[in-house]
């Protein structure tokens, strides 16, 4: 059942009643240069206080399939709050913030709290509250920066990537309308470790641009893939972020892979 809970953190967003397809068909012109591209980027994320979002999820491994759903609150750089639920019934709750990840799931009675090791053991890759909230808003996971990455077209959209790469590899791909992050992808050449994040499309709510699919990839030992549809989302809605781990539950160790 960690699954479903692993599923949900990584996945998450929506096409609401007010909500406008976001479709481009620029193509990337030569000589932009990276702080272009980035500020363009950066651009697109307007801010806000809170988000309330309906979202469906697709995952599988080698092993299993699986279906869910899943209530995600978003207090923005405070609070990430995920009820997820199977077949309509609540099964799992996580509450994620900047200094630990907190979660429990009902059918086994098990809990864990504690820092974001169970994350980036999962993906593969290092992970904090600011990435994961980038994730879910289809904004680039770190800061680039022109001195450390250069750019070039590919498929007439603009591939970002380090100047100089280092055993951890860092790889984005902007389309050149707006800038709106198409692929990242971040691997672990020594640890065989991969991890590739594609946006496959984007919606306009209200003003606010957001991922409309995204397909997330996860290779280490075995791949995991998650599919994500975002179905609503509210934007500054008034909400709260109930939490409590049942007393007799049992503790979760996770170690550092």
């Amino acid at each position: 059942m960690r699954n479903i809970f692993l599923i949900t953190i990584v996945s998450v967003f929506f096409v609401s009643c007010k909500s406008t397809q976001l479709t481009s068909n620029a193509k990337a012109s030569k000589g932009v240069k990276v702080d272009e591209i980035v500020n363009g980027h950066n651009d697109n994320f307007k801010d806000f206080s809170t988000l309330s979002i309906r979202t469906d999820v697709k995952y599988q491994d080698i092993k299993s399939k699986q279906s869910i759903s899943a209530d995600i609150r978003i207090k923005k750089d405070e609070i990430i709050w995920i009820n997820i639920k199977f077949l309509g019934f609540p099964v799992a709750k996580a509450l994620i913030t900047p200094a630990k990840v907190s979660y429990y799931e009902k059918v086994n009675g098990t809990y864990f709290e504690g820092d974001f090791i169970l994350l980036s053991n999962w993906l593969g890759t290092d992970l904090d509250f600011e990435k994961v909230q980038n994730l879910l808003l289809g904004k680039a996971l770190e800061e680039i920066s022109k001195e450390m990455f250069v750019s070039q077209i590919v498929e007439n959209m603009y591939q970002v990537s380090e100047k100089k790469p280092k055993d951890i590899q860092k790889l984005y791909t902007f389309e050149a309308g707006r800038f709106l992050l198409k692929k990242e992808q971040i691997t672990q050449v020594a640890e065989e470790k991969n991890l590739e994040i594609n946006y496959l499309s984007h919606t306009l709510v209200d003003d606010y641009i957001f991922p409309k699919e995204m397909n997330i990839k996860a290779s280490q030992k075995n791949e995991v893939s998650i599919d994500v549809e975002y179905k609503k989302v509210d934007i500054n809605p008034e909400i709260t972020f109930p939490f409590s781990i049942p007393d007799n539950y049992e503790q979760v160790e996770i170690k550092q892979q």
